[in-house]
């Protein structure tokens, strides 16, 4: 996996988790106080997610997956927090510049978090499981009994 695979990996949680943040920003307005189901059904899409794409790289013996997905968790958490404050200020409340910070910081940390652990767990699953071309090939069984003319 060569730099291009960190990248679109980065780039991809990192645009699921702005989408996903600006989402529940937005129903934060119509219902300030409860939305706890929805945050941990969100949480957990995200968390499914990059334990499912590493998980289908590790089981493909994708090379380098481990640093691949390192690197993608350290793109994914500053780009998801510029583009959360980006779609924040567009489709919910105008947020400022000074919003910017905070989301590159400490909402970077969190997200980079919820891509690196799931997927060091999915590269964890992903490469015990075996592929079907793993497997060797199915052998016809010896019969109990030599075979005679009149069977």
């Amino acid at each position: 996996m060569g730099m291009r695979s960190w990248l679109v990996r980065g780039l991809g949680m990192a645009v699921l988790h702005a989408i996903a943040e600006v989402a529940l920003a937005k129903a934060t307005v119509y219902d300030p106080t409860g939305l706890t189901t929805a945050r941990i059904a969100v949480i957990a899409l995200l968390v499914g997610a990059a334990a499912l794409w590493s998980a289908l790289d590790a089981w493909l013996r994708r090379e380098d997956a481990g640093r691949t997905w390192f690197i993608a968790s350290l793109v994914a958490g500053p780009v998801s927090g510029v583009l959360y404050v980006i779609g924040r200020a567009i489709f919910v409340d105008r947020t400022g510049a000074e919003e910017l910070w905070p989301a590159i910081s400490g909402g970077a940390a969190f997200t980079a978090l919820l891509v690196l652990v799931p997927a060091g767990l999915g590269l964890f699953v992903g490469g015990r499981l075996k592929r079907p071309a793993d497997e060797p090939p199915k052998r016809p069984r010896p019969s109990p009994r030599p075979r005679t003319a009149g069977d």
